[in-house]
């Protein structure tokens, strides 16, 4: 089983364990996410450690083994990304399996469970059929960044409120959105999975500066992060440039 097979795997049971557990009513709100959160880490962990033994994975549910930062090969992965919008009963939160490989994000997979679907960099081929009219940027529902509102407004966007991250880079690989935009509090396991994703169905994944996305750093802490179709992205960086002042 190659890598991406392996994220792939490994990503729908951990999303097939999350379904069962929420239907199970036996936990509910902050409860059922940490449960959520805990078991999904275990399962994850397990897996990886029997098939890539001599890989480092750095999970938000697990302590940070700082030796990862000398490793070629890091897995990058969180285990319910959306814990909020899973506990409330939501469908918008994700599965993140990614790999970075000497600080690239080269392999992964992101399931959507509630839509019974999981993207992987092997297989991933964005929708990119002739764009609309005003281009689609994707923001929380429950708070929308100020980068993504105010970039919304100056290409005429029209927004469409989502949840998790993974929810809302797959809604731009399968064709729902064209523009995903974030900028503060997100960390490597936030957006590895879904870059890699991203940039193997070939859109534009990067900082929101333009930069590359680089991963297995010292400090995990990843703030802001661009997905869009290729032909916009010159046009967003402009307008985050031009914001910036």
């Amino acid at each position: 089983m190659n890598d991406t097979e392996l994220a792939a795997d490994i990503a729908r049971e951990t999303g097939a364990l999350l379904l069962a557990i929420r239907a199970e009513g036996r936990d509910t709100g902050k409860a059922l996410g940490d449960r959520g959160d805990r078991e999904a880490n275990a399962l994850i962990l397990s897996r990886l450690a029997d098939a890539r033994p001599a890989d480092f994975i750095l999970s938000e549910e697990s302590l940070d083994d700082r030796r990862r930062c000398a490793a070629s090969r890091v897995w990058i992965v969180d285990p319910l990304d959306g814990t909020r919008e899973y506990a409330g009963g939501l469908d918008e939160w994700a599965v993140h399996i990614g790999l970075a490989i000497d600080g690239r994000p080269a392999f992964g997979a992101v399931a959507v469970p509630a839509l019974d679907r999981v993207w992987c960099t092997d297989h991933a081929r964005a929708a990119l059929d002739p764009a609309p009219p005003r281009p689609r940027v994707v923001v929380s529902r429950s708070r929308c960044p100020d980068i993504a509102l105010a970039v919304g407004k100056a290409l005429n966007a029209e927004l469409v409120p989502m949840g998790s991250a993974g929810a809302k880079a797959m809604a731009v690989i399968d064709g729902r959105a064209d523009i995903y935009l974030h900028e503060g509090g997100q960390y490597e396991w936030d957006n590895c999975a879904p870059a890699a994703v991203a940039l193997a169905a070939g859109l534009h994944a990067s900082r929101i500066d333009g930069s590359a996305l680089v991963y297995n750093c010292a400090d995990p802490l990843l703030p802001d992060l661009l997905i869009c179709r290729p032909e916009l992205a010159e046009r967003v960086l402009a307008a985050v440039a031009s914001l910036r002042g």
